[in-house]
Formats: structure tokens, sequence, C-alpha cells
């Protein structure tokens, strides 16, 4: 894959990006709004709460989507695909339960996708939360890598059992086991946010720390160094800035991109 291929990429990644930053703005103003609106009126019927559920939908989701949008720039890019899928999923069972489910009767079919939601839900944050966590799956400290499988393990398996319970109508874990099931979940619950919250900051010390320790004077290029003539140099750095990145980090990029896709 050429520069000249990236830089467009680079492009579009950032114009969803700024959707989703409108889309979300524009949904809380609109709930706001709304909001406002009812108390003020007084008048607030089924319409009207109908279009608040959707625009905190519409929020939600694009809160999720910026999550995952995060790590598909990187090797880990898949995980950020399936959450935005996931995301999709669960935002369009929302908008059935909303649109066509309220003011009418429960069946089978609202029980369907109200466990949609529920499941979809439960992946979409729980994916957003490892995407985030993933922004450090490149740092070289065995303390972060360790840290952050162990967290992801943990995010993966509280999603599992809020998940179960909701497909099997509490029959998993049941009566009899519901506390021991509790419990274990609390422990495992804990252990995902005390990863989630302190995986960023063992990151940030760490990285002071190594910036800490380097030298001072100018390290001098390694004899192995790739040369760049000047036209070459020319367009990488045309391409970077088109792209609004850094020279070094868009070259990384590309060439991380070109590997992946060599035979």
């Amino acid at each position: 894959m050429t520069d000249t291929a990236v830089a467009p990429a680079l492009s579009v990644l950032r114009g969803v990006r700024r959707v989703a930053v409108i889309a979300i703005i524009v949904s809380l103003v609109v709930a706001a709004a709304l909001g406002i609106f009812a108390l003020l009126s007084g008048d607030f019927g089924q319409l009207q709460g109908q279009i608040l559920l959707t625009t905190l939908t519409v929020a939600a989701f694009g809160t999720t989507a910026l999550c995952h949008l995060a790590v598909v720039r990187r090797a880990v890019r898949a995980v950020g695909y399936v959450g935005i899928a996931v995301s999709v999923g669960a935002a369009a069972s929302a908008l059935v339960l909303i649109w066509y489910y309220i003011g009418s009767q429960w069946d089978d079919g609202a029980t369907f996708w109200w466990k949609a939601l529920a499941v979809l839900s439960i992946a979409a944050l729980s994916l957003a939360q490892a995407n985030l966590l993933l922004l450090l799956a490149d740092r070289p400290q065995l303390a972060i890598r360790i840290a952050l499988g162990i967290t992801l393990v943990a995010i993966a398996v509280v999603a599992v059992m809020l998940a179960v319970p909701t497909l099997s109508d509490g029959e998993i874990p049941g009566y009899e086991n519901g506390e021991t099931y509790w419990r274990i979940f609390g422990v495992i619950a804990i252990l995902d946010v005390l990863g989630t919250i302190a995986l960023p900051v063992l990151g940030l010390v760490l990285r002071r720390e190594g910036a800490g320790h380097a030298p001072h004077e100018a390290v001098p290029p390694a004899p192995d160094m790739l040369a760049l003539d000047p036209e070459l140099a020319a367009r990488l750095d045309a391409a970077a800035q088109t792209a609004g990145v850094p020279r070094e980090q868009f070259a990384r990029e590309l060439l991380a991109r070109a590997l992946d896709t060599a035979p």
C-alpha cells in the first residue's frame, strides 16, 4: 500500500470520527431541548418520549463508536470493527423497541429484541472498554502487557457473566447458585475496574520514567537506518501533512500497513 493510498484512508477515518462527535452533540442538544420543553409545557406524550429515547440511543452509539474507532489504525483493528458492528446491532435493537413496541402489546418479539438489546449493549460497552485499553497494546513494558492481559480477560468474563443470566431468563445461575455466582462476579468486576483505572496511570508513569532516563544528547542514527531520497522524502512530508499526523508517526503506520498486507 502506497502513501497516497493511506492518506485518503486516514482522512476518511478523521471524517467518520468528526461525524460521530457531531452526532453525539446534536443528539444531546435535542434530548436537552425535549427535556426543557416537557418541564416548561407539561406536554410530553409518547411521540416526544420516542424522539427523546432515539436521540439518547444515537448519542450512546456515537460514544461507543468513538471508542472502537480509536484502534482501527492499529494492529488490533479487527476488535474495533467488531465493536462497531456490535454497536450498530445494539442501536438497531433499541430503535425497534422504541418505535415498534412502545405503546403496543408486549409479546415474544418484544422479548427477543429486549434480550438482543441487553446482550449487544453489554458486548458493545465491553468492547469499547477493551479498545481504549488496547491503545496500550504496543507498549514494551512487561508490567503493562501482563496487566492488560488480565484486565481484558476480566472484561470478557464480566460480559459473559452478565449476558448468560439475561439469555437464560435467570435459570443460570438460578436461585440455589445465585449467591456464589454473583460473589464470583463481584470479584472479577473489581479486577476489571482496577485494571481499567490503573493501566492508564501505569502507562503514564512508565512513559515518564523512560523519558527521564533518556540521555539528553542527540542519539546518532543507526547504521542500518533507511535513507530517503529528496523526492520520496517530499512525498512523505506531503502525505503526512494531508493526514494531519507527524511525519515519523505517519511513516511508521505506513510501513506497518505495508508489512501487514505483504505476501
